[in-house]
């Protein structure tokens, strides 16, 4: 069994190879993603309590889908070190650099990792009919439409790893934190990004999830812990949360 401090570490160590490999391989027809995906090692390691700690022994070997992946960096972890048959699901439009990053890697790195364009709002399909997990990290406020998606999820996966960000208030000091609510964005609002939509109170996100097919395994919230709200960026909250099919 590998508990998640060896994963973690392996992970770290695969980050380091992979931003010099990148680094060395700078495209000049497009930037890789500029954010450090890989750091999500560090908010699923405060996640996974007790015998989750070991959860990625259930995935070792199955199909996985990386959506909203960036240029895909964890998903080639996973191949590499899980030895996983990886999806990595994204929507060129929406992507940083229109998923060639990801398809880059895929020759860089003699994978065997499948880059998938798809319309995550209009035209939401998964390439296969069973996950052993998906990975929902950062995505969910970028969604039109959340509550489709997360059900045709809980349909296709037993998993699923998801970060979004929620709120505590509203931007006029409104509480929402004990209401099943969800606050629309401004296209102005939460760093002037026009793709963000939705971001929900933690009550609001549960319940999202109860209605959509999922059981929360694990539940925890980083960022701002007082006060947050969903328009400035100094107010950020994020919940990362295992959830398991209820559908599957």
């Amino acid at each position: 069994m590998t508990d998640f401090d060896t994963l973690r570490e392996r992970a770290l160590a695969f980050r380091e190879e992979l931003l010099a490999r990148k680094e060395k391989i700078a495209p000049a027809e497009f930037d890789w993603y500029p954010y450090d995906t890989m750091a999500n090692i560090f908010h699923l390691d405060r996640l996974l309590t007790g015998p989750q700690r070991q959860v990625f022994d259930r995935i070792a070997g199955s199909r996985i889908a990386d959506i909203g992946a960036a240029d895909g960096d964890f998903g080639f972890f996973l191949e590499h070190e899980l030895g996983c048959s990886v999806d990595v699901v994204d929507n060129p439009p929406t992507n940083f650099n229109g998923l060639r990053g990801a398809r880059r890697l895929v020759e860089e790195l003699s994978s065997e990792v499948r880059v998938h364009e798809i319309d995550l709002d209009s035209q939401f399909a998964l390439p296969a009919q069973h996950y052993g997990a998906v990975f929902f990290l950062g995505l969910l406020y970028h969604l039109k439409n959340p509550f489709y998606v997360l059900e045709a999820l809980a349909q296709r996966a037993e998993l699923c790893f998801l970060s979004t960000r929620v709120a505590r208030q509203a931007p006029d000091g409104t509480p929402l934190r004990e209401q099943p609510v969800a606050y629309l964005l401004d296209p102005a609002e939460a760093n002037d990004d026009a793709t963000n939509f939705w971001i929900f109170s933690e009550i609001g996100l549960k319940r999202l999830f109860a209605r959509t097919g999922w059981e929360v395994v694990e539940f925890t919230t980083v960022g701002c812990a007082d006060g947050s709200e969903p328009a400035r960026a100094d107010r950020d909250e994020r919940a990362f949360a295992l959830l398991r099919s209820t559908k599957v």
